[in-house]
């Protein structure tokens, strides 16, 4: 059906003899997503995009180990197993054999997974010498702002099929981070074949690696098309076709879906759940999602250098009057950046309530009586933690206008507006997280330390090396109820320095036909389609 791929002005393109697959051929044996965006690229070591996770990680890679949240613990998956020695500074991780890499138009495989791939996989970031560290930007956010590029000393090849990490010191958070969609296997063999071709930045653009889907076409702003990876180590997916209808509109999202163009829809309008539940056809999901939606200030922009100034800003705005106007009562007022799922957790009250008249006394103690003008950045796509960006930021925009404080409003295509954020341009965003694994370090470092500063994830640009240390004491001490003061202490912290606001801790929902079944959505992670399957029985 397709003839080539090619790579046009550094995004993917397609050269094909006729259109995509048809209607009826995906409706038989396959599945269409319409995805919210575009992904930024093939794989999710470049960035923290959630696009991007969902449109790759578990559907094109494997990690050495997974997370069950249902057990609340972790899982072999490349690795059939580990053992930690020398008081946590050293894992050893035992390799599952037979395992096939995806053989493509582009790759064919001559041997399967082994340690050389757990290497290559891992010293790319690690190492600022390897020859692929560069390659496509070489920012790799997660594991910079995370603390694995400092904490990991060397990777270090036992055998085929044995590994050691080597750690600079013992760190809870360990195999936490490895669990998370970021830690993905790439083939070693693909590398050294790219870089004898001289195309190299392909690894990351027509991606290979052992997951349940093999990447075949990306069509920007419309299309991404896989299919079933027939050599999978793990049970076949039921799903033949997988392929991801880009759609950025909600709206259009919800139509498609009710029209049978779309099997699953993420995001889908909290004021029309009620709607979709009425429909016999439409099957409406929603999990605990462990995520925080905040208000972030660049802390390198005067006056957001000001403590005096985030603390009036957080004052002026209604965050109770936001949640449900924006969540439609589908969220909980956030008191911090963990959540109440997290086991570190403690019940606080209310940080900054809302309160107009203390929001102008800060703004005339630090020196602007009359207030100033500022610009908002509200993300163009809908996340679990923010269905609708734009419209938070025109409540805010009012609120800040009974202040004296002038807003302005600020948005672009995602991609350009994830890049921009990266350099730093914004004076304040409207953005957010969700867990990449259980462990509440994953709320904090990857979003507010000195590395994440220094990555681009930190969307407040805000450094300070006592939280930092704060961080540090947390992640090396091992008894659960020391680990839960410090983290109380952490959230004290940033309550007190207030570089961003946190808003809301939300329900996340999906939609489906009632046709589809075991379509994942984890509460740790991107959408998952290994068990996806078309019921053939289903009610008309």
């Amino acid at each position: 059906m397709f003839k080539q791929l090619m790579i046009a002005s550094g995004t993917l393109m397609l050269a094909a003899c006729g259109p995509v697959q048809t209607d009826s051929e995906v409706y038989q044996d396959g599945l269409v997503y319409c995805s919210e965006g575009n992904p930024e690229i093939f794989n999710p070591q470049l960035v923290t995009s959630g696009t991007t996770v969902d449109a790759t990680s578990a559907q094109l890679y494997d990690r050495l180990l997974d997370y069950d949240a249902k057990q609340q613990q972790f899982v072999p998956a490349l690795a059939r197993g580990w053992q930690a020695f020398d008081q946590g500074r050293r894992y050893r991780f035992n390799l599952r054999e037979n395992v096939q890499f995806h053989d493509t138009d582009w790759f064919t495989p001559t041997r399967t997974f082994n340690a050389d791939d757990v290497l290559f996989s891992f010293q790319r970031w690690l190492n600022q010498q390897h020859v692929y560290h560069q390659v496509n930007g070489g920012r790799y956010p997660f594991f910079r702002s995370s603390g694995l590029i400092k904490l990991i000393e060397k990777v270090e090849k036992i055998d085929d099929y044995t590994v050691d990490f080597h750690l600079v010191q013992s760190d809870s958070s360990f195999l936490a981070n490895l669990a998370t969609d970021f830690a993905v296997i790439l083939s070693a063999e693909y590398a050294q074949q790219l870089i004898a071709e001289g195309n190299p930045e392909q690894i990351d653009r027509l991606p290979v690696g052992t997951g349940p889907f093999e990447f075949e076409m990306f069509r920007k702003d419309f299309v991404i098309r896989y299919s079933a990876h027939e050599g999978y180590w793990r049970e076949q997916p039921e799903i033949k076709t997988l392929v991801y209808v880009i759609t950025p509109n909600a709206n259009k999202r919800m139509l498609k879906l009710l029209t049978g163009e779309c099997d699953v829809i993420p995001y889908p309008l909290v004021n029309e759940l009620s709607q979709l539940d009425q429909d016999a056809k439409i099957q409406v999901g929603s999990s605990v999602s462990p995520n925080v939606s905040f208000w972030a200030f660049n802390t390198q922009h005067p006056p957001f250098d000001n403590v005096v100034v985030r603390r009036a800003l957080a004052h002026a705005i209604n965050r109770p009057a936001i949640i449900q106007t924006i969540y439609d009562g589908n969220a909980r007022l956030a008191t911090g950046m963990l959540p109440e799922t997290s086991w570190a957790y403690s019940p606080v009250q209310q940080t900054y309530p809302y309160d107009p008249a203390k929001a102008r006394e800060l703004l005339a103690e630090a020196g602007f009586p009359n207030g100033f003008s500022m610009d908002i950045w509200a993300m163009p796509v809908q996340r679990a933690y923010n269905p609708n960006a734009h419209r938070m930021a025109e409540l805010i925009q009012s609120d800040l206008a009974q202040v004296g404080v002038q807003a302005n409003i600020v948005s672009y295509e995602w991609n350009t507006f994830r890049q921009r954020l990266v350099n730093g341009e914004h004076d304040s965003v409207l953005i957010g997280w969700v867990a990449d694994n259980a462990d509440p370090d994953n709320f904090f470092r990857p979003t507010l330390s000195c590395a994440a500063a220094r990555s681009g994830n930190n969307r407040a640009q805000w450094c300070n090396p006592e939280f930092d240390q704060l961080l540090v004491d947390a992640i090396t001490e091992s008894d659960l109820d020391q680990r839960k003061h410090l983290y109380q202490a952490i959230e004290d912290f940033v309550m007190q320095q207030a570089p961003l606001v946190p808003i809301a801790n939300s329900l996340r929902f999906q939609a489906h036909r009632d046709d589809i079944e075991g379509v994942e959505l984890p509460p740790y992670g991107g959408i998952n389609f290994r068990y996806a399957r078309r019921v053939t029985d289903a009610p008309l």
